[in-house]
């Protein structure tokens, strides 16, 4: 019974990091047929509005503390209204497979900063995490030195990364002691408000532009805001309650693959070799920089010996 609930969580993590691999060609799409930031908005106030139906149902509800509230407002500052924001002006901009790629370094770029903030020691094979994954970042860029230049897109691609990854260690604070989908609502209610002052500022029409898209446009947006981001991360909340946040992590790696995969389908874009190269390279970074492979080896030269049948 166990095995098959193991079994069965591990499939539904990984449904859900195919369903984020889609979800960048998505918005991708979104992008480009509505405003931008009012779009964004209203995408995260659905997700906010599904996870607060799951935790009424399952009555998870309770008040927070100040430090509970400040940590969870600052998670929301970066990893909603931050995040969402970059990420969606960035796909403006660039394609869906370089940005599933930009955003794979999120696992790493956590795990550096959790070495400044949260007291975590650098180490040499996660010192090598870091080499492979700006390796990784050389490759993407087309495998030479003489390419080597950052477009705007990239650079906002890359501070939608930096946001999240700086939010997860204000989520790790908060949920320390709160629920972590108390949190993950509070964030995307509260941070839905935010975007949508945000988009009034930069797109007073923007309202009026959100009902002139065809039929399957709506389809994709309710998508997008419902199925991948709202019911998508309590799924991944979940699991990290289940089988823990180190086994779920590392499922976070498919997401670059099924973005890349994604794009080629259905946005007809070239999936290159140096990009293949790159993801290879990333994947290994994240392993190594984690600490992943590091725990792994750890774990096994800990095992006991087997005994040797006596004669």
């Amino acid at each position: 019974m166990h095995q098959k609930r193991l079994l069965l969580t591990y499939g539904l993590v990984f449904s859900v990091t195919a369903i984020w691999g889609l979800n960048i060609v998505l918005i991708k799409v979104l992008v480009e047929e509505l405003p931008v930031q009012t779009m964004t908005a209203f995408r995260i106030m659905l997700a906010g509005i599904t996870a607060l139906l799951v935790i009424i149902i399952g009555k998870s509800l309770r008040r927070l503390s100040k430090r509970e509230w400040v940590y969870t407002l600052l998670g929301m500052l970066f990893g909603v209204i931050l995040h969402h924001s970059f990420m969606a002006t960035g796909l403006t901009m660039i394609d869906a497979s370089s940005a599933s790629l930009i955003l794979a370094l999120v696992p790493l770029t956590t795990a550096i900063l959790g070495m400044f903030f949260l007291g975590e020691h650098l180490t040499k094979l996660r010192s090598m995490g870091f080499i492979l994954a700006l390796t990784g970042v050389f490759f993407i860029q087309g495998g030479s030195f003489s390419s080597m230049q950052f477009s705007l897109g990239e650079w906002i691609l890359f501070g939608a990364m930096l946001a999240q990854s700086i939010s997860f260690i204000f989520v790790k604070k908060a949920t320390a002691t709160l629920d972590s989908k108390q949190v993950t609502t509070i964030m995307y209610l509260a941070g839905s408000i935010g975007l949508l002052i945000v988009s009034l500022l930069a797109e007073p029409t923007g309202g009026s532009k959100m009902a002139s898209a065809p039929l399957f446009i709506y389809v994709l947006f309710f998508l997008s805001g419902i199925v991948a981001t709202g019911a998508g991360y309590m799924v991944f909340n979940a699991a990290i309650q289940q089988i823990g946040a180190g086994q779920t992590a590392l499922f976070n790696n498919f997401v670059p693959f099924f973005g890349l995969l994604f794009a080629a389908l259905f946005l007809n874009e070239t999936i290159t070799a140096d990009q293949l190269i790159g993801f290879l390279f990333i994947v290994a970074g994240v392993l190594f920089g984690t600490g992943y492979i590091e725990r792994q080896w750890i774990s096994t030269l800990m095992l006991p010996k087997k005994r040797r049948p006596e004669s």
